[in-house]
């Protein structure tokens, strides 16, 4: 018993032993994990300070482009509210129909059916310039009749200031300020829009190229669209902004000072 109990104290002093070695083992493990863990947080820390620096020179990068290259800005026009008019004209007139025509002023009948258009007839958005505008509610139809008209009138057009070439021109530069902003960005797009001339495909641009049908051009004003509510959703534009006919409007949004996430 005496011979056991000795071999007892001695295995139990070995696992003792062991168990010291562990416990620094342990207690160096902990350090290493905190070390990294350190390191870990001046990493990420360092890595928000990098993403922060190249939001803003993104961010300066954009303001510098829309306000040089492409200047977008909100073009007022002096049309007067039929409701206003009416009313000073017919003292009697009552409430209901004022209200009745300034709804009427809100509604735009766009493709076959009647939409809802808030700065119908108020304002229109230019884009390098307060001559070169789009319809602020989407509405193109301008573009078709004049492509219509091309196929029946030979000779020239000699009409520079048509509404069709400014569509045509405004869609241009909007595109290729598009395509910009996504390789500042590095946001994929998700549909493609060719804003130069390639010789070898005998491929022109989507807008400024030739005529377009009418399934065509309402094709690629669509991807356009798509592109750039698209560019809003990844730089967190607010949602009651954005309207999904109102290509430069949204546009504008984008890129204004006031969003406070572009660049991200």
């Amino acid at each position: 018993d005496a011979e056991g109990l000795l071999r007892i104290k001695e295995e139990n002093q070995k696992h003792y032993r062991r168990a010291q070695r562990h416990q620094e083992k342990k207690e160096k493990i902990q350090r290493h994990n905190r070390k990294l863990g350190d390191l870990v947080e001046k990493k990420t820390y360092d890595l928000k300070t990098q993403y922060e620096h190249l939001a803003n020179l993104r961010r300066t990068h954009i303001l510098e482009l829309t306000s040089v290259i492409f200047p977008i800005e909100e073009v007022k026009t002096s049309m007067r509210d039929p409701a206003d008019v009416s009313s000073e004209s017919d003292n009697a007139m009552t409430s209901s129909t004022v209200s009745k025509l300034a709804e009427a002023r809100r509604t735009t009948y766009l493709s076959g059916r009647w939409v809802c258009d808030d700065h119908n007839g108020d304002t229109s958005i230019s884009i390098t310039g307060p001559w070169i505008i789009l319809p602020n509610n989407g509405d193109y139809s301008a573009y078709y009749s004049w492509v219509e008209e091309k196929k029946t009138t030979q000779g020239p057009d000699m009409e520079h200031n048509n509404p069709a070439h400014t569509i045509s021109a405004a869609l241009c530069y909007a595109t290729q300020l598009v395509n910009t902003l996504s390789l500042i960005l590095d946001v994929n797009l998700p549909k493609k829009l060719c804003n130069r001339q390639v010789k070898t495909q005998q491929r022109n641009h989507e807008f400024c190229g030739e005529n377009l049908s009418r399934h065509r051009f309402t094709r690629a004003v669509k991807k356009l669209n798509a592109n750039i509510l698209h560019l809003c959703f990844s730089q967190h534009v607010n949602l009651d902004l954005l309207h999904p006919l109102h290509t430069l409007r949204n546009l504008m949004y984008l890129v204004s000072p006031d969003t406070k996430n572009l660049g991200r």
